[in-house]
C-alpha cells in the first residue's frame, strides 16, 4: 500500500512486500538477486513477487511429494535426510537466534 509522507512524497507503509503478497519467501531478497545478478536492465515491481511465489509453490510441491513418498513407504523423512539434501546451502533468515534469559534457566546446585 502507498501512503502520503509528511513532506508530500509517496512512501511505503511498514508492511513487507511478502506480507502484502501473502508469501513466506522473501520478496525483497528476490528483488536484490534480480538487480545484483544483472539478468535484465529493468526490474518491475511485480517481477520479484512472481518469482517468490513460483519458488514458494515449487518448494511446497517438493515437500508434498516427499511427504507422500514417506507415507507410502511407511517411513518418516528424517532431519538427517534434509541435512544431506541441503548440505553446503545457506538459508538466510531461517529462524531466530536462541536467547534464553538468565532468570528463566535452572539454577545449578
Amino acid at each position: 500500500m502507498w501512503g502520503q509522507g509528511k513532506d508530500g512524497k509517496v512512501e511505503w507503509t511498514s508492511m513487507l512486500f511478502s506480507s502484502h503478497a501473502s508469501l513466506q519467501f522473501p520478496v525483497c531478497r528476490t528483488r536484490g538477486l534480480f538487480i545484483n545478478g544483472n539478468y535484465t536492465e529493468q526490474v518491475g515491481i511485480g517481477d520479484p513477487v512472481a518469482l517468490a511465489a513460483v519458488m514458494e509453490y515449487l518448494a511446497a510441491e517438493v515437500y508434498k511429494l516427499a511427504r507422500n513418498a514417506a507415507r507410502d513407504n511407511r517411513s518418516a523423512v528424517s532431519p538427517h535426510e534434509f541435512n544431506k539434501l541441503l548440505s553446503g546451502k545457506t538459508i538466510a533468515q531461517d529462524g531466530i537466534l536462541p536467547n534464553i534469559q538468565a532468570m528463566l534457566l535452572r539454577k545449578k546446585d
